[in-house]
């Protein structure tokens, strides 16, 4: 029998996020066979809504350890052009991850993942600027096992955090984002952070079902020089297949100028190393979803919760430009629930993990006021 929630997370992802209409081409895009459910309702109802072409795509991320390991220099460099091509001539990208085991790239070679990641950005760039896109999670056993959760629990857990009323979702981010656009000054202070940096010049943008599902954060980007002091990350992340836990960068003219996570030095200040913008910030974000409040290990869900911030290395968005450039774009999380205090030009807008400025308090979940 059918999950009645998968055609409703369909339905969100076609319908809202994407808007497919009559004559796109659409690139459904699964990482991981669990997803075919999903893959099957989208596909579906892609062609329900008059889509010209639909291409759906399964990869698997226990094959694609082996490229990395076993890649010669030259496979390394070769650019898979068709993929670019196809690219191109797409209007709508939706893609999900449906990974057992998000450590598969723990042992993989680190250096090849940042050449590849390189080599590929043109194709990343060409879906994010040039199609309607949306990425989402389907439920696995292993992604409910790392969120301490059954499968059961975890199911509800998604579908109750990307099942939602996204409009009415953004209109209650819409005030957040006003008062980001008029925002110079932010100062956030909590244990083992104390961050100052400029917004003059720079949007708030809301995000509000229409990239990510779940999605629940409002975002801009700092000036990229006018970051000073140090923030501890206190939420786990998982990026290029390793996991990295208490990450302290200290920053000074907005770089970073020391970065350490206990165990794990090497590693995580040899993806800062990538090249000169992974150590200036490229996002500052608030997660607002109202679903969302415990950490799940998965950065689509995490730099969502409610009362946390994601300060995050790496490439800035063509939405909000401090000029930052880099192959990385790392989102580091930073809960603030019951430890923290977020100030606007001197104005407290949040404590703990709670809106306590009056045009924000609707943002807050039921039971929070």
């Amino acid at each position: 029998m059918k999950d009645p929630r998968i055609r409703e997370l369909a339905e969100v992802l076609v319908n809202y996020s994407t808007r497919v209409k009559k004559g796109d081409v659409v690139l459904i895009s699964a990482a991981g066979f669990e997803a075919a459910p999903l893959v099957q309702e989208l596909y579906t109802l892609c062609l329900e809504k008059g889509a010209a072409y639909v291409e759906y795509e399964f990869s698997v991320p226990e094959i694609n350890r082996h490229f990395f390991n076993r890649a010669t220099k030259a496979q390394l460099s070769w650019f898979p052009q068709h993929k670019l091509d196809f690219m191109k001539k797409a209007t709508v990208y939706i893609g999900i991850s449906a990974g057992e085991n998000s450590m598969v790239m723990a042992q993989a070679n680190q250096a090849s993942m940042i050449a590849w990641s390189k080599l590929v950005r043109p194709v990343i760039d060409q879906r994010v600027k040039h199609t309607r896109w949306v990425i989402t999670r389907y439920p696995t056993h292993g992604a409910a096992q790392e969120a301490k959760m059954s499968l059961e629990e975890y199911e509800e857990y998604i579908f109750s955090a990307c099942c939602i009323d996204w409009a009415a979702e953004s209109r209650k981010q819409e005030k957040l984002k006003r008062l980001m656009d008029r925002t110079d000054r932010v100062r956030i202070v909590a244990s083992d952070t104390d961050l100052s940096f400029s917004l003059a010049g720079m949007p708030g943008i809301k995000c509000d079902g229409r990239y990510n599902i779940p999605d629940g954060e409002v975002f801009t980007a700092p000036v990229r020089d006018s970051v000073e002091g140090h923030i501890t990350y206190n939420c786990p992340t998982v990026y290029q297949g390793k996991e990295f836990d208490g990450i302290r960068l200290e920053f000074s003219k907005g770089k970073i100028v020391r970065a350490s996570a206990p165990g794990m030095d090497e590693p995580l200040n040899r993806i800062l190393d990538t090249d000169e913008g992974a150590r200036y910030i490229g996002e500052f974000a608030i997660g607002v979803n109202p679903g969302i409040l415990e950490p799940a290990r998965n950065i689509l869900f995490d730099e969502k919760i409610f009362g946390s911030i994601h300060f995050t290395p790496g490439q800035c968005y063509d939405e909000c430009d401090n000029g930052n450039r880099s192959a990385v774009h790392w989102d580091m999380v930073k809960l603030l629930r019951g430890d923290g205090e977020i100030r606007f030009d001197g104005v407290l807008i949040q404590k703990d993990g709670r809106f306590v400025h009056k045009d924000l308090i609707p943002l807050n979940p039921p039971g929070v006021s």
